[in-house]
């Protein structure tokens, strides 16, 4: 039976420096024939009405894409936390009838198809108002679901207390967290440096429905 979900909006997160890529859009490496960018978007377009990207500095770079693109709402680059904050802004001026934003790192070639109603599904059997995702040992924050309702509390441990990571702001409403296997393909394995990149390759063309 099919996962009933609200209207999600989703939001791939493209805002870092990449330093250990030695800069550039990790998001643009193309990996069995596509851009991580482009196996992002194929993931979440299925399950979200609407898709946005958060990056830094000239928003031109993605107008291929034909998506909106917004910048951190937050100066100096103090994290993802910054990026869905400004998703969460953005809903709420230009997305009136959606509650809730689905984030996911523009460096993850592989994430699951269902990661959508998996985290609303697991959000609710939880009974909490975030979810995020976990594959084998390893959880992953930046993979979540954010209600709206808590934009104006992050805005405030963000811009007010200076908190910067995640599971921290987290842990003070109550989590889900909604678990994939992590072999044969990790489905949240992310490209960081040039070695991260070779391996993805190999494993796109190992698996190419990964």
């Amino acid at each position: 039976m099919a996962i009933e979900y609200p209207h999600t909006l989703g939001l791939i997160l493209a805002g870092g420096l990449a330093r250990r890529m030695g800069g550039g859009d990790k998001a643009r490496i193309r990996l069995g024939g596509a851009s991580i960018l482009e196996r992002v978007l194929a993931r979440l377009k299925p399950h979200c009405r609407t898709l946005i990207i958060n990056a830094n500095g000239d928003p031109a770079r993605f107008a291929d894409t034909g998506l909106v693109v917004i910048p951190d709402g937050v100066p100096d680059f103090v994290g993802p936390l910054a990026g869905i904050l400004a998703g969460l802004d953005w809903a709420a001026v230009n997305a009136p009838d959606c509650q809730w934003v689905v984030s996911a790192p523009g460096d993850c070639p592989f994430l699951p198809k269902d990661l959508v109603p998996r985290l609303h599904q697991t959000r609710s059997a939880a009974n909490a108002p975030l979810a995020c995702a976990r594959s084998g040992q390893r959880s992953h924050p930046v993979v979540g679901l954010w209600p709206l309702t808590l934009r104006e509390d992050l805005r405030r441990a963000l811009t007010v207390e200076g908190l910067r990571k995640i599971d921290m702001w987290t842990a003070r409403h109550g989590i889900g967290i909604a678990e994939w296997p992590d072999t044969p393909v990790d489905p949240f394995f992310n490209v960081n440096t040039p070695d991260d990149a070779a391996r993805a390759e190999a494993i796109a063309k190992q698996y190419p429905e990964a």
